[in-house]
């Protein structure tokens, strides 16, 4: 979609999870259908943005790929203030990018609102022999923590637009329930210098 198209909602969404996990390639795909076999491990936060169709509504979803490195920890931190939702990433074939999944999710409610749509990804399916977490472990994981769940792979470009568009749906359908019906948000373009702010500081990008 053309960078000058309106749109009704702004929601910021992050990526955690351990380095080398494939966040950036997720990102990638999603925002550029693109996917990097020599891609670097982000410094710090890298940041990309898409504007999509969901529920009748036009949605620009904000994407922050957070670096997983311990030595950026202390300046991503600030970053997970005003997200809606979080796409919690480990590789299905490295058990301990898994077994950090847990910590993730406590750094992100630390730092975040509570109520954060966050969806649990296992990503790499592409290397399905080399598989060293069940599908039914992370499930369980998953449906014990109230998180929503799906395998992906960057490469292939597997369920990459299921996992971004299932949050997005997710937080604009919280949003709705919570604040019941309503006038429409009426549009504005991206070009417009004061947009971001405009969005940010309405109720359905904050506090759902």
């Amino acid at each position: 979609m053309g960078s000058d198209e309106a749109y009704n909602f702004v929601f910021k969404v992050v990526l955690i999870g351990e380095s080398g996990v494939g966040k950036s390639n997720l990102l990638s795909r999603f925002t550029k259908n693109e996917f990097n076999r020599d891609s670097r491990t982000t410094i710090g936060v890298e940041f990309s943005t898409r504007t999509v169709q969901i529920n009748g509504f036009t949605i620009k979803a904000q994407i922050w790929d957070t670096a997983g490195l311990e030595r950026y920890r202390a300046i991503t931190s600030a970053y997970y203030r005003g997200a809606v939702g979080a796409l919690l990433v480990f590789d299905i074939t490295k058990h301990l990018t898994y077994e950090s999944v847990e910590r993730w999710l406590k750094e992100l409610y630390d730092h975040a609102d509570r109520k954060i749509v966050v969806m649990l990804v296992g990503n790499k399916t592409d290397l399905q022999t080399e598989r060293s977490v069940p599908t039914e472990e992370a499930q369980a994981f998953a449906d014990k923590n109230g998180l929503l769940y799906l395998e992906t792979s960057a490469l292939e470009s597997t369920n990459v637009e299921a996992a971004f568009n299932s949050v997005l749906a997710e937080i604009q359908k919280k949003g709705n329930s919570k604040e019941g019906p309503r006038k429409p948000i009426n549009a504005v373009a991206l070009s417009n210098p004061t947009t971001e702010n405009t969005e940010e500081k309405k109720p359905c990008c904050r506090n759902i």
